[in-house]
């Protein structure tokens, strides 16, 4: 099936993929009164003298923004705000569909970061959380750390954490399979942008053994004199042997390889080069960095990626839409590392007997959502 014509039929056919749903009847004048005038104006009065009530007699507490500049669409780029609308679209859908979580699309005509911070304030008032998305390290990290410190509802980098989430699970599931224990292993990472250093950074919560990253111009190492502040600070948390060299270097006796980068950039020789039960998780998308049957040849053991028509995807829906399920739900604050590592752990037990071929739950069962809901409403 040609996907790309499908999408572009049924996209012009519904104008869209979401829509406003009224959750009454406005049939009678009475209807008309309570919802709107004259009746509207005593629950506006109740939260003009206590805002908190807001919670109460509105929407907001199950509003969640999905917020982009259009700078860094998944496998397009920089293709600006209303071209990334389709995705923000179908991002609001999912978190209906999985989460039962109404979010609305807002794409922004701007990449300043200080613009889409105060925008993203500005609006604030009438959302119970925030979703970043598509927007390009490292203006990322700056939006989301300046969000989280100065709004008191989550805010989520779902490129960073939603990803780091479902790759935790992933790596959690394939080390039972191969019989190796996390503080024992060492992981290759291609991608030290957005994604990748939120990976690394999970994993390194998870109590991971080393992880070395690299990128583009070969592993982030002290000798490396062109990097930027967060691949910087990445150095003091990862490589503890400080190797150098590029990215077949940085995979040579290694345990699992995680990929958030680019195609093709691993082939079978340097699947060969990593040590005996070898994981594999290759994440670009829509070619990943190898594709599975090359891994395997390599000896890779256990090998997943982001695609839906090979084994074991990873897909962000597993996370996100039961992530801000469960912060809502107790109206959390931020979503903190404790909620994300219970979120990975959550969705690692959705599966009961991981095996090569199945070491994620089915991104169409949406009682995967449940199940992360629940653990992240324990830790808040």
């Amino acid at each position: 099936m040609d996907y790309n014509q499908l999408a572009l039929e049924k996209h012009a056919e519904l104008k869209g993929k979401i829509g406003l749903e009224v959750k009454s009847s406005l049939a009678t004048r009475e209807d008309l009164s309570w919802a709107y005038t004259p009746g509207v104006a005593e629950p506006c009065r109740r939260i003009a003298e206590n805002k908190e009530d807001v919670w109460k007699y509105t929407a907001r507490g199950n509003w969640v923004a999905v917020v982009s500049d259009g700078s860094a669409v998944l496998g397009l780029g920089d293709i600006g705000p209303e071209a990334a609308l389709p995705v923000m679209e179908g991002k609001a859908a999912l978190f209906k569909e999985f989460g039962g979580v109404d979010a609305f699309p807002l794409v922004l005509d701007t990449q300043d970061v200080d613009e889409i911070v105060a925008i993203v304030k500005a609006m604030a008032p009438s959302f119970g959380g925030i979703n970043l998305e598509d927007i390009s390290a490292p203006r990322c990290f700056e939006i989301e750390k300046r969000l989280t410190e100065e709004l008191d509802i989550p805010v989520f980098h779902d490129d960073q954490h939603g990803t780091a989430v479902v790759t935790l699970a992933a790596v959690l599931n394939a080390l039972k399979v191969v019989g190796k224990k996390i503080e024992d292993v060492t992981v290759a990472m291609s991608g030290a942008g957005a994604a990748g250093i939120a990976c690394a950074k999970i994993l390194i919560d998870q109590g991971v053994g080393n992880v070395i990253m690299a990128d583009s111009r070969g592993i982030l190492s002290s000798d490396r004199d062109n990097l930027n502040d967060a691949k910087k600070a990445m150095l003091a948390v990862t490589n503890r042997n400080d190797l150098s060299g590029s990215l077949t270097d940085a995979m040579r006796g290694v345990d699992v390889f995680i990929g958030v980068s680019a195609p093709g950039v691993v082939n079978t020789e340097m699947v060969q080069s990593m040590n005996e039960g070898a994981v594999v998780i290759a994440m670009a998308n829509p070619v990943p960095e190898i594709m599975p049957d090359e891994a395997k040849a390599g000896g890779a053991v256990v090998v997943a990626t982001g695609r839906s028509d090979f084994a074991n995807q990873v897909n962000n829906v597993l996370a996100f839409p039961g992530i801000f399920r469960g912060a809502l739900d107790v109206r959390a604050k931020a979503i903190t590392s404790e909620m994300k590592l219970a979120a990975a752990k959550a969705l690692a037990d959705s599966v009961e007997v991981p095996t090569a071929e199945n070491i994620m739950p089915d991104v169409l069962d949406k009682r995967v959502s449940e199940r992360v809901a629940e653990a992240v409403r324990e830790v808040a």
